[in-house]
């Protein structure tokens, strides 16, 4: 999805919680500021649909849950709710969970030339100080590339690059996906 300013004023977490569930668009919130999250293009959209096929199954029998796009995910500071396009959670508070998620084991954004900047650099930045957070993946949506960030011993984060022909692990999950899934039925710009 792609992020744009909303309004120059600021809000409190409370008013933006209260504003937020009465518009048509779905807003993100940084500092007291919203972003509006305008449509996706269709290949983006299909990725992030390929994903939640691939994961639900495998997800659903381990008591996890996994929710694409309109689900937001509630940083412990309260100050930052993001729209993540994949989110998977596992943990019992988030299973039942109406708003919003607290605890995300993996977060996946699916990368588009206007949002690539934002989900690698200030969306990166936050999401790995969420503790509960496993794994992060950054997939393309304009040719077969998939970046994940796992985990690893303390403050280090482990970095799998996977193209095409790739299996993608998910270790956290116990989960394996052919890359080509992913992709699967996603026209790029060049074979249009």
């Amino acid at each position: 999805m792609i992020a744009i300013p909303q309004q120059p004023q600021k809000m409190t977490i409370e008013e933006y919680l209260e504003w937020e569930p009465l518009q048509e668009l779905r807003y993100e919130y940084f500092d007291g500021e919203v972003f509006a999250m305008t449509g996706g293009t269709i290949p983006h959209n299909d990725i992030a649909l390929n994903f939640y096929r691939g994961l639900y199954p495998h997800l659903r029998a381990r008591g996890c849950r996994v929710n694409v796009s309109d689900v937001k995910v509630q940083f412990e500071s309260k100050s930052i709710y993001y729209y993540p396009d994949v989110i998977v959670s596992c943990d019992p508070e988030d299973l039942n969970a109406r708003k919003f998620i607290q605890n995300p084991k993996i977060i996946a954004e699916v990368l588009s030339p206007s949002t690539s900047g934002k989900d690698r650099g200030e969306k990166f930045t936050n999401y790995l100080k969420i503790p509960s957070l496993q794994e992060y993946l950054l997939i393309d949506s304009e040719k077969i590339s998939v970046e994940r960030y796992c985990r690893g011993e303390g403050r280090m984060w482990l970095y799998y690059p996977y193209s095409a022909g790739d299996m993608i692990t998910l270790s956290s999950i116990e989960f394996e996906i052919a890359i080509a899934l992913l992709y699967e039925g996603v026209a790029f710009a060049a074979d249009e």
